[in-house]
């Protein structure tokens, strides 16, 4: 993570580290993380508590309509600020706000529950940039937005950002959804070229797209050039080992390599440089970024960094390797 940061010192890589490689993986923080952009795009620097979290369970309930929030072996309280929302679900969406019951479980529980963890990383340490505090007690309770916040919220990358959340807040929540959570975190995901959607491995049923789900974790840069994404840009996702080395190989023998349609080798980047890169190797600065990448994967929650570790223990049939780096460069001599 240290060196997921030095790649990009600034408020941008911390909220990345929040988001995507946080130690809180439960689906609370991505209802905070959406709630922060949203006010902070409006430019609001203070927000009450109670108004905050009305925000915050309305996009909760509305994500609990699609899929459930904890595993079932789970055993929530009646006071459970999921027990209530799942309560006072329908009545939130038929008006579209919440339920005074539902307004009340988030202001109680908020504080404590995903306020106080959003920041946190694995190890006992934090981001290095904050994006709110809470301030006052009782009724004057509020949230602080800090300048980072609002800056990042009304940046150009905003978009990006949002879509990142969405993305990995998708993942989480299908890690916890019956009938799909269990092989999603024992057997990672797969890839629908069809649909450029990340997929459950053994039903095929779609998570996120390949796209939001990785940016992030490549600083929102394309990873042949090296140049940021634009939200405006025509976006690609690369075969960084071209894939038609499998069929080429196959054509005189057979392929011993890894499989290269899967995530390890799936990268976003700008539709030009990928048409001009074509069938071309891979140059040793986007094995090294695509190595970087994947090290940063490896820092977040399931099912995504559990791909990864099965291509690392499996794809290189007879070798044991234990870094993206080697894995790579062992790639990249058998072609």
């Amino acid at each position: 993570m240290q060196e997921f940061y030095a790649r990009d010192a600034s408020a941008r890589a911390s909220w990345r580290l929040a988001v995507l490689m946080g130690a809180n993986s439960r689906t609370y923080k991505f209802a905070l993380g959406q709630v922060l952009l949203d006010f902070g795009r409006r430019g609001e620097e203070t927000v009450p508590l109670a108004e905050f979290a009305a925000a915050y369970s309305l996009g909760m309930v509305r994500h609990l309509a699609r899929l459930p929030q904890a595993p079932q072996a789970a055993k929530l309280g009646e006071k459970d600020f999921l027990t209530v929302a799942m309560q006072e679900s329908a009545a939130t969406l038929e008006t579209g706000r919440p339920t005074e019951r539902l307004a009340a479980a988030a202001v109680r529980s908020m504080p404590a529950m995903v306020m106080q963890k959003f920041h946190n990383l694995r190890g006992d340490t934090a981001v290095p940039h904050t994006f709110y505090e809470l301030t006052g007690t009782g009724r004057q309770s509020a949230v602080r937005l800090t300048p980072d916040l609002v800056r990042l919220a009304g940046s150009e990358q905003a978009a990006g950002l949002a879509a990142e959340l969405g993305a990995r807040w998708s993942i989480v929540e299908s890690s916890f959804a019956a009938g799909i959570g269990r092989s999603l975190i024992e057997e990672g995901v797969t890839v629908d070229w069809d649909t450029l959607r990340i997929t459950d491995k053994r039903r095929r049923r779609s998570v996120t797209g390949i796209v939001e789900a990785t940016v992030g974790f490549q600083h929102g840069r394309c990873l042949i050039c090296d140049d940021v994404l634009d939200p405006s840009d025509a976006i690609a996702v690369d075969h960084v080992f071209p894939f038609s080395l499998m069929r080429r190989f196959g054509s005189v023998g057979s392929w011993h390599g890894p499989d290269l349609d899967a995530l390890w080798n799936l990268a976003p980047a700008h539709a030009a440089c990928n048409g001009a890169k074509s069938d071309r190797l891979p140059a040793q600065a986007e094995l090294a970024r695509l190595a970087a990448r994947n090290e940063a994967i490896m820092q977040s929650p399931h099912p995504l960094r559990r791909t990864l570790q099965l291509s690392l223990k499996s794809a290189l049939p007879g070798r044991n390797v234990s870094s993206w780096p080697e894995f790579l460069a062992a790639v990249q001599t058998a072609v």
